[in-house]
Formats: C-alpha cells, structure tokens, sequence
C-alpha cells in the first residue's frame, strides 16, 4: 500500500502541509523539520504520485516556448538535440515544447517574437540578448505569471528564473592559458567574438584579457572583431585585420563564426604561422583541427544544456519544484589526441 503524506505527517509529529511544502519544495520549513521529514519518507519508501500530476498537468495543457539566436549557427544543433530528447521525456505530462529561431542580435526582432510567443506559453527557455529591452520583455513576461529561464546566455539584471549554460569567464581563462602554453607566454592575438550585445561572448572576452593581463604580459591582444556568428562577415573581419597585422601569431574564436576565421588565415597564406583556439565541438571546428589550423577546441556541452533547461522548467510546473539559480556546466578542451570519434 502506498505511503501517504498524511502517514509521514504522524509520524514526524508535524502538520501535512508541512510535509507537502517539504516534498514539493513549496516553501520555507525549519532544516531540523526538513531533514526530519525527508529521511522519514524515504524510510517508509514514499513515492510521489507521479500519475496524479501527470494527468494533472494534461488537463492543463502546457507550453513550454524556446526562443534561440540559431539560424546559421551550427552549435545550436546540439542544442535542439537535447531539447527534442527531453521533450520525448515529458510527453507522459502532455507538455508541448515549441521551438522558435531567429539570426543575429537584432533587440526589436527578439522583443517582437517573445511578444507573440507570450500567447501561447506558460514557460519561455529564451537565449537572450543582453539589452534592457528584453529585460523590460522578461518582466512583462513574469507580470503575465509565464516564468522564464536563460539558455546558452544569460541577462544582467533580471526577473529570469534561472540560468542554464557555460561559465564563460572560465571558458575565456582557459583559451587564455592553452593560448600562453602553446605560443610560450609570447603571442600577437586576434580575438574575433560574436556580439557585443550577448553576455556570454563578453564574458569570454573578458575572462581572456583579464587573465592575459594578470598572468601572461606577453600575450598581447591586437584586435577584437565581431563576427555576429556569420561566417561571411567573420571572413571579412578576419582578412582586414590580418591584412593589416601581419604579426597576428594566435587567434581566439570567441563564439561561432570560425569557418570564416579559418578561411580567412587559410587565404592570407599563413596556417603554418598561426595557431587557434576556437569555441565549441562542431562539424566546423573539428575540421579546421583535422587540417591543423585550430589547436584546442573549449567545449559547454550544448545537448545538456537544452535537456537540462526542459527538464527543470517541466519540474516547475507539473511539480512546483524551486530550480536552481544557475545549472552550470564544466568546460571541456578538446586536441586533436581526444577528439572523440563522433559529435556528442
């Protein structure tokens, strides 16, 4: 016979709304009372009625949005993978999960699209630009009781839930050091970055020349372009600089883009001169490694990311679960001796 709350409640001596706030993270409870309730459940081998909120769930029908820069960015893939497996996952809860794209960092065109997905969700994943206008669109959103949680990159100062996605000053500080050791702490670096406008791109950005500046004098940075995560423009960007530097000895792929980055040094005749660290486990990246261009890749396992942002925004709403703040993910490095045989 299944264990009921009720009978936990008895046993622990204490009300049943404190044991439902407890099992169902509803709420502040004493940690003496919390403990106390959680070790008594599992020791009467109590088991959440997942059929009851299942079906609870589908009467009501929810609708999970995601919004992601993506268009043109193959990294996003990945991404979409681990989204599609979650949302197989959660079918038994009747939850829907709709994916929307968009290209670039256009602020008005992502107000414009979380406006209209505002109709049709109760819970919006949202790659976000880092502007006060999506701020603004995210407070709106939570006025509307439709919660909203960052992927990929996050949002100064706002009302968002939580944060799935990579620590970027991390990522950058390790393109940094693997930069310093395989340059020998000397290097004329061209960093080529995606948007000004994404926090994440800036916070590589940042976590590179803060640790150059810090650790590594010799390692000089020359330039910073944006590539906007287009490879033709990234081409451009890329000749102009190298057409102008012609001591540029590394180069640090900040975000997408690196087709054109490696075109680009491919063209100007000077592959055996310079040495890149790029962003990410791709078709792309692994092909510039296989012809020697890119040294390291700096990987923050996309598939995760999106699993882990489905999942938790599902246990939010069937379960009233308190997520997290941050669900952070470690950043690997890639050389050419670990490459795995497939893409994960």
């Amino acid at each position: 016979m299944a264990v009921t709350m009720k009978q936990i409640a008895e046993a622990c001596h204490v009300s049943r709304g404190t044991v439902d706030r407890v099992l169902n993270n509803r709420g502040k409870v004493k940690p003496e009372i919390d403990d106390l309730v959680r070790e008594t459940a599992k020791q009467m081998g109590y088991r959440p009625n997942t059929a009851g909120k299942a079906l609870a769930a589908r009467k009501k029908n929810y609708v999970i949005g995601v919004l992601l820069i993506s268009e043109g960015n193959e990294f996003f893939l990945q991404v979409e993978e681990g989204i599609r497996q979650a949302a197989e996952e959660i079918a038994d809860f009747g939850i829907r999960v709709i994916v929307k794209r968009m290209k670039g960092y256009d602020v008005e065109l992502q107000v414009s699209i979380i406006q209209k997905m505002k109709e049709e969700v109760q819970f919006l994943v949202l790659h976000a630009i880092n502007d006060e206008r999506i701020q603004q669109a995210i407070y709106d959103l939570k006025e509307a009781k439709i919660a909203v949680a960052t992927l990929n990159s996050d949002i100064e100062e706002s009302e968002r839930l939580f944060y799935v996605g990579g620590n970027f000053i991390k990522s950058g500080e390790t393109a940094a050091g693997m930069t310093a050791l395989m340059m020998g702490g000397q290097a004329q670096i061209l960093i080529a970055t995606g948007s000004i406008k994404s926090l994440g791109h800036n916070q590589r950005v940042h976590g590179f020349g803060s640790l150059c500046q810090k650790k590594y004098p010799g390692l000089l940075i020359k330039d910073i372009i944006e590539t906007n995560d287009d490879d033709k423009k990234a081409y451009r960007e890329t000749k102009h600089v190298l057409d102008q530097e012609k001591e540029i000895s590394a180069i640090y792929i900040a975000a997408a883009g690196t087709a054109g980055v490696c075109q680009a040094v491919a063209d100007s005749g000077r592959m055996e001169q310079i040495a890149v660290i790029a962003s990410d486990d791709t078709k792309t990246t692994r092909e510039w490694m296989h012809r020697g261009l890119i040294k390291a890749i700096i990987c923050q396992r996309p598939w995760m990311q999106g699993y882990q942002a489905i999942l938790t925004a599902t246990e939010y709403l069937v379960k009233d679960k308190a997520p997290q703040h941050e669900y952070i993910m470690p950043n690997d490095i890639l050389i050419p001796e670990n490459l795995p045989e497939n893409l994960p």
